[in-house]
C-alpha cells in the first residue's frame, strides 16, 4: 500500500471496503479511463460493477438495504474512485447527496419508498440548485413553484445537473412565495421523479433534459440543463412532505456540506494519481545521463507535491469525521474543499511539468488530469465562496459577527 493519504483509526470493515475499491480501480477503471474519457462514453460496465459492490447504497442505513457506512468511509471511497477517474466519482456523488437528503430530511413515506431502490442502484439521484443566471448566489434562483389545488406547478430552468439524464429522482431547489421575511425562507426542495433519458420526460410531462453540455473535462458522466415548463407535482413531492415547504434552502445547505467533503476527496484522489504518475515518470525518464528524480529540482517538486497531498487529505478526513460526529462542519468542509482543490491544481500542474512535452500528449494520463482538476476549483462553490464561508464562521466563533 502506498505511503501517502493514509487514514489512521479505520475499522476492519472500512479497510476491507477500501481495499476492494482500490483493487476495482486498478483493474476496472484505470486501464479504460483514457479511452472512455476521450470518447466521452458513459462507463456503463464500470457503473454496473459499482452497483454490484453496493456502492450506491454505501451510506444508506441498513434498514433500507444499504451498508450504513459513515461519511468518512464514503469520502475515502470517492478518493479512491477519483484516483482512477474523476467522472466515476461524479456518477455516485449526486446520488449520495440525494440519498443523504432523503435519509436526513425525507418523510417516512419517502424514505421507505426511495431508499431501498436507491441502495440497489435502481433509482439514481441528481441534485439541482444552479440556474443559467446564478451559481453560488442561491438567492437569485428564479425557478418557481406555485400552489394549484393540492399540487404545485413548477416553471423555470436549471443548470449543471450531473447525472441529469441517467437520474430518476432530482432534488430541486425552487422559489415558493410563502410570505417569509427572508428569501431563504421562501425556498422549497422538491423530489422530481422522472424517467431516465434525454428529451421531454414521459413520466413527468413538462420536464425536459435537452442534451449533454460539452465540457473540456469531466467527460463520460453527463452534465445537463433541466427545463421545467408547467411541471405538475403533488405537495407530497416536497422533501420531507408538505409541511416542509420553505425549508428547502436549509436542507440543501446540509447536503452541500457533505458535497464539499466529497469535492475535497475527489481533489485528493486526483492529486494522488498525479503524484503516482510523476514519481514513476521521474524514475524512468533520463536527462543529462541520470534519471529525472536525481535532479534536486525534480526531487523537491515531488516532496512539495506529497506534502500538499497529506495536508489536503488530513483536512478532508477531519471535516468528514466532524459531520459523522453530528457536529456542524461548514467551516471545516470549506477549508478542506478550498485547500484540496487549490493544491490539486498545483500538484497536477507540477506533474504535468515533470512529464515535459509528453504531458501534452493525449497518450499520457496527465493530459486528462490537467483538464479535470480545474473543475474542482468551481464545483460546490468557488474558492472565493469557501473563503467567505470560512471567514464568516470564524468571525461568529470569535464573537465579532453576530447573527442577525
Amino acid at each position: 500500500m502506498a505511503r501517502l493519504a493514509q487514514t489512521p483509526g479505520l475499522t476492519d470493515v472500512q479497510q476491507s471496503i477500501l481495499e476492494t475499491v482500490r483493487e476495482f480501480v486498478d483493474k476496472e477503471i484505470i486501464p479504460h479511463a483514457q479511452r472512455l474519457e476521450h470518447d466521452d462514453v458513459y462507463p456503463a460496465d464500470i457503473v454496473a460493477g459499482m452497483r454490484e459492490m453496493g456502492l450506491f447504497g454505501l451510506t444508506i442505513p441498513e434498514q433500507y438495504g444499504g451498508l450504513g457506512e459513515s461519511l468518512l468511509t464514503y469520502a475515502l471511497v470517492v478518493e479512491e474512485l477519483s484516483r482512477g477517474w474523476m467522472s466515476i466519482s461524479g456518477i455516485v456523488n449526486t446520488h449520495f447527496i440525494v440519498a443523504y437528503l432523503v435519509s436526513q430530511h425525507g418523510s417516512a413515506e419517502q424514505r421507505e419508498r426511495l431508499l431501498p431502490r436507491m441502495a440497489a442502484g435502481e433509482v439514481r439521484g441528481a441534485f439541482s440548485m444552479s440556474e443559467p443566471g446564478c451559481g453560488s448566489d442561491v438567492a437569485a434562483i428564479r425557478t418557481k413553484a406555485v400552489p394549484d389545488g393540492g399540487d404545485y406547478v413548477i416553471n423555470g430552468q436549471k443548470m449543471w445537473l450531473t447525472n441529469g439524464a441517467y437520474s430518476t429522482v432530482v432534488a430541486t431547489l425552487v422559489k415558493t412565495d410563502l410570505g417569509a421575511d427572508s428569501v431563504y425562507g421562501n425556498m422549497t426542495t422538491f423530489l422530481l421523479e422522472k424517467a431516465p433519458g434525454f428529451g421531454e420526460n414521459e413520466l413527468l410531462p413538462g420536464l425536459t433534459i435537452p442534451g449533454k453540455i460539452e465540457k473540456m473535462g469531466y467527460k463520460g458522466v453527463e452534465t445537463t440543463e433541466m427545463v421545467l415548463d408547467g411541471v405538475r407535482v403533488p405537495a407530497t413531492a416536497i422533501l420531507g412532505g408538505s409541511d416542509q415547504a420553505g425549508r428547502g434552502f436549509y436542507q440543501m445547505m446540509d447536503g452541500i456540506e457533505v458535497g464539499r467533503v466529497n469535492v475535497a476527496a475527489r481533489a485528493c484522489g486526483i492529486s494522488v494519481r498525479a503524484f503516482e504518475l510523476a514519481i514513476a515518470y521521474a524514475q524512468q525518464r533520463q536527462t543529462f545521463g541520470v534519471p529525472l528524480v536525481k535532479h534536486q529540482a525534480i526531487a523537491f517538486k515531488l516532496a512539495e507535491m506529497a506534502t500538499k497531498i497529506e495536508a489536503a487529505h488530513g483536512l478532508m478526513v477531519n471535516a468528514a469525521r466532524l459531520k459523522d460526529a453530528g457536529r456542524r462542519n461548514d467551516v471545516e468542509a470549506g477549508m478542506a474543499k478550498l485547500l484540496a482543490s487549490e493544491y490539486c491544481a498545483e500538484v497536477v500542474q507540477e506533474s504535468f511539468r515533470i512529464h515535459g512535452g509528453y504531458g501534452y500528449s493525449k497518450e499520457y494520463e496527465i493530459e486528462r488530469l490537467m483538464r479535470e482538476a480545474p473543475f474542482l476549483l468551481i464545483g460546490e462553490g468557488t474558492s472565493e465562496i469557501q473563503k467567505t464561508i470560512i471567514s464568516r464562521g470564524l468571525l461568529k466563533e470569535y464573537g465579532v459577527l453576530r447573527e442577525r
